[in-house]
């Protein structure tokens, strides 16, 4: 489920930097399709999310 929720970020994403003008089509496209950018962001994602967990835990912000 995360992946697909990832995907859909990087084409909105990559369509507003396109439309911006930040982005050239072509990479706006390998940002959006690319396997490898989807992969390294989910993995940051669960790293900021194991993150979070060890702030919470060592100062108790969760029980």
């Amino acid at each position: 489920m995360a992946s697909v929720i990832i995907r859909i970020g990087l084409r909105y994403g990559a369509a507003y930097l396109v439309a911006r003008g930040l982005l050239s089509p072509d990479d706006g496209a390998t940002l959006a399709t690319d396997h490898d950018v989807q992969m390294l962001l989910g993995t940051a994602m669960g790293a900021v999310a194991e993150g979070w967990y060890y702030l919470a835990r060592r100062f108790g912000w969760s029980k």
